[in-house]
């Protein structure tokens, strides 16, 4: 509830005017200010906005060297190339959404399985890129993080929440080129594929377990 304080400054307080800078939608701003008034639940609120996903985040590994030594124009070219590699795979796989912004993908799917697939094929045909193209070897390597669970579809991910947190420090400041990292939720949901192997990981900087994902 508001506190019955006003400060001495004014307040943004039109939900169309807050979503012109591209945080939330209209209407989310709208609910989250009748929370703030009382007037909507926070259970109301989940029930519209809160859904189910497995989350892709990728990032690209070597874009920082390649803006450095090659300028703008090379590390533009290499994000080209890994949107032309990678989403293809992400609507193969039937991705509900992606989103592309600098040197990150993310992408949401109805249940982790298929998330995973994404992951590993991406790394398959990221590697043939290379191997083919070897006169030209800047291409970036992929670094994919995963989770699952329930996230509120709000925002320019369409998924906020803990499993899109996990999965984004795992794909973008945890993951090594080549490496998919899941989150528990993942492991667990495909704790019976046979096709895969899970080994858990260690990291000082992480209070949350996690694990890289192999094909076995």
């Amino acid at each position: 509830m508001r506190s019955k304080h006003s400060p001495p400054f004014p307040l943004l307080e039109d939900p169309i005017e807050l979503a012109r800078h591209h945080g939330w939608r209209g209407e989310v701003y709208r609910d989250l200010l009748a929370i703030e008034q009382g007037e909507m639940t926070p259970q109301e609120f989940d029930a519209r906005y809160l859904f189910e996903r497995a989350i892709l985040v990728l990032d690209l590994t070597g874009f920082t060297e390649t803006t450095i030594k090659g300028g703008p124009i090379a590390s533009f070219l290499q994000i080209l190339d890994a949107h032309k590699t990678c989403i293809p795979v992400l609507r193969e796989l039937q991705a509900s959404y992606i989103r592309t912004f600098a040197d990150d993908i993310v992408a949401l799917f109805s249940e982790p399985g298929t998330a995973l697939d994404a992951a590993l094929e991406i790394h398959v045909r990221s590697q043939v890129r290379r191997e083919l193209e070897i006169d030209t070897p800047d291409h970036a390597r992929c670094c994919i993080g995963i989770g699952f669970g329930n996230v509120y579809e709000i925002g320019p991910n369409r998924a906020m929440g803990d499993e899109m947190n996990r999965a984004s420090k795992l794909g973008e400041d945890t993951a090594r080129g080549g490496e998919t990292l899941v989150t528990e939720a993942v492991r667990k949901h495909l704790h019976s594929r046979t096709d895969v192997r899970f080994e858990e990981q260690k990291n000082d900087s992480l209070i949350f377990p996690f694990y890289s994902v192999e094909r076995d």
